[in-house]
């Protein structure tokens, strides 16, 4: 049972970051934009969140703080993607790449080099009375961070946006078909962007997870490929918040499984586990391949008329 919930703590742990950059990624797509730039806005989310929960002390502002810089970082892409029409694929590829490149000089200017990694203050978690002493579920659900209940808070949040309420039929519309989302009266660039950078927000929110809840340090390339697997993440949960929280646990668990299987010592070698979350993503998206219909108009430029 000890073993049952560490396991499941663990899922939990490793899929909060994954499903706050997912469901951004997910209001980004249903407006017709795919942000292949995760990965950057995670990682530019922990650096930021690292670098200001440090200097002043609270780990909160350090959360805030990465998720503005996600945000930021979601407005250069905006104004190249939605304002001048780049190519989305290759404009996230470039933010990935100036993302990388300039946290680590970043940390090098602003730490130098050193030979051990800097610790910073964690955010406590806020355990719910008596649920939180529920067997196995109790530690792992109800022994969160703020951080973690706003992930699956927004769960509902985004579904009820997108399904209940006009902006978000809006949203719909302009990912399946701008053009008639102009005839009635949708401004589709004002949209796009509004959706781009909320994406950039709950990606940095994600990175700012990784730095100040789960490893409390920053470490160069820390977000590991995780936004590429909040992408796959989107497409395996069809585009849904409810299959995006469960395809995030999925991932999770997939990667909670490495470390529990490390500590086992198995005469496997370690690097087969350490595969094991982009072995899963690979094996998601063969799966849904087929299966799955992304809004009509993702990826593709918005020419005014």
């Amino acid at each position: 049972m000890d073993l049952v919930t560490a396991l499941l703590t663990s899922t939990v742990t490793m899929a909060v970051p994954l499903l706050l950059a997912a469901l951004g990624e997910l209001i980004a797509e249903r407006a017709g934009i795919i942000n292949v730039g995760l990965e950057g806005m995670m990682l530019t989310g922990a650096f930021v969140a690292m670098v200001a929960a440090y200097f002043s002390g609270s780990p909160e502002f350090g959360v805030w703080a990465g998720g503005v810089a996600g945000m930021a970082l979601a407005a250069i892409f905006g104004f190249a993607v939605v304002a001048q029409n780049a190519n989305q694929v290759v404009a996230g590829v470039a933010l990935n790449l100036l993302a990388s490149g300039i946290t680590g000089v970043a940390y090098r200017a602003v730490f130098g080099v050193t030979g051990a990694a800097l610790t910073i203050k964690t955010v406590n978690p806020i355990p719910i009375p008596l649920l939180c002493q529920m067997p196995i579920v109790g530690a792992a659900v109800f022994n969160q961070t703020f951080l973690g209940y706003l992930a699956f808070a927004l769960v509902p949040a985004t579904a009820f946006l997108i399904s209940g309420t006009v902006p978000g039929l809006q949203l719909r519309m302009v990912g399946e078909n701008p053009y008639a989302a102009t005839a009635q009266g949708v401004s589709v660039k004002r949209l796009r962007m509004l959706a781009v950078l909320a994406c950039g927000m709950l990606a940095g929110l994600g990175g700012s997870y990784l730095a100040v809840v789960y490893a409390r340090t920053f470490v160069e390339g820390m977000s590991a490929g995780r936004g590429f697997i909040a992408l796959a993440i989107v497409i395996f949960g069809r585009w849904s918040p409810r299959g995006v929280l469960g395809a995030a646990l999925l991932f999770g668990f997939a990667t909670a499984l490495q470390f529990h299987f490390q500590a086992l010592a198995l005469t496997i070698p370690y690097q087969f586990f350490l595969m094991l979350p982009y072995a899963v993503t690979l094996v998601a998206l063969a799966i849904s391949a087929g299966e799955t219909r992304a809004p009509a108009a993702l990826a593709q430029p918005y020419l005014q008329e």
